[in-house]
Protein backbone atom coordinates (compact mmCIF):
# COMPACT_ATOMS: atom_id res chain seq x y z
CA UNK A 1 0.00 0.00 0.00
CA UNK A 2 1.30 3.58 -0.95
CA UNK A 3 1.42 5.64 2.25
CA UNK A 4 0.47 9.46 2.53
CA UNK A 5 4.34 10.41 1.73
CA UNK A 6 4.54 8.52 -1.46
CA UNK A 7 1.03 9.89 -2.51
CA UNK A 8 2.20 13.57 -1.83
CA UNK A 9 4.83 12.98 -4.23
CA UNK A 10 3.31 11.65 -6.72
CA UNK A 11 0.17 14.06 -6.84
CA UNK A 12 2.87 16.63 -6.83
CA UNK A 13 4.63 14.87 -9.76
CA UNK A 14 1.27 14.85 -11.76
CA UNK A 15 0.87 18.55 -11.05
CA UNK A 16 3.77 19.79 -12.37
CA UNK A 17 3.46 17.35 -15.40
CA UNK A 18 -0.14 19.23 -15.52
CA UNK A 19 1.17 22.64 -15.53
CA UNK A 20 3.85 22.20 -18.29
CA UNK A 21 1.62 20.83 -20.40
CA UNK A 22 -0.61 23.62 -19.63
CA UNK A 23 2.86 25.93 -20.47
CA UNK A 24 3.67 24.25 -23.46
CA UNK A 25 -0.08 24.80 -24.96
CA UNK A 26 -0.05 27.91 -24.41
CA UNK A 27 3.41 28.47 -26.23
CA UNK A 28 2.24 26.31 -29.37
CA UNK A 29 -0.96 28.37 -29.90
CA UNK A 30 1.36 31.82 -29.84
CA UNK A 31 3.43 29.64 -31.94
CA UNK A 32 0.22 28.95 -34.16
CA UNK A 33 -0.80 32.30 -33.89
CA UNK A 34 2.25 33.87 -34.94
CA UNK A 35 2.56 30.75 -38.30
CA UNK A 36 -1.00 32.01 -39.33
CA UNK A 37 -0.33 35.51 -39.18
CA UNK A 38 3.24 35.18 -41.55
CA UNK A 39 2.11 32.10 -44.43
CA UNK A 40 -0.68 33.71 -46.13
CA UNK A 41 1.68 37.00 -46.42
CA UNK A 42 4.57 35.05 -48.07
CA UNK A 43 2.41 32.56 -49.85
CA UNK A 44 1.16 36.20 -51.31
CA UNK A 45 4.73 37.32 -51.74
CA UNK A 46 5.59 34.11 -53.72
CA UNK A 47 2.88 33.97 -56.22
CA UNK A 48 3.35 37.91 -57.01
CA UNK A 49 7.71 37.40 -57.66
CA UNK A 50 6.35 34.04 -60.32
CA UNK A 51 3.95 36.33 -61.76
CA UNK A 52 5.93 39.06 -61.90
CA UNK A 53 9.34 36.30 -63.86
CA UNK A 54 5.78 35.03 -65.78
CA UNK A 55 5.71 38.71 -67.26
CA UNK A 56 8.80 39.66 -68.03
CA UNK A 57 9.62 36.32 -69.89
CA UNK A 58 12.38 35.82 -71.81
CA UNK A 59 13.37 39.84 -72.28
CA UNK A 60 16.48 41.17 -72.41
CA UNK A 61 17.28 41.94 -68.97
CA UNK A 62 16.40 38.78 -67.08
CA UNK A 63 16.77 37.93 -63.20
CA UNK A 64 19.84 35.48 -64.15
CA UNK A 65 21.58 38.35 -65.79
CA UNK A 66 21.56 41.23 -62.57
CA UNK A 67 25.48 40.00 -61.90
CA UNK A 68 26.45 40.49 -65.57
CA UNK A 69 27.82 44.14 -65.98
CA UNK A 70 27.35 44.60 -69.67
CA UNK A 71 23.64 43.91 -69.41
CA UNK A 72 23.12 45.82 -66.30
CA UNK A 73 25.44 48.90 -67.87
CA UNK A 74 24.82 49.34 -71.12
CA UNK A 75 27.34 51.64 -72.99
CA UNK A 76 25.38 54.45 -75.56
Amino acid sequence: MVNLEQDDHLISALTRIADALEDNTDILRGIKKHYDGVVPVMERNAKRVEKAHEEQGEGEFGWGDYLNPKKVFKQS
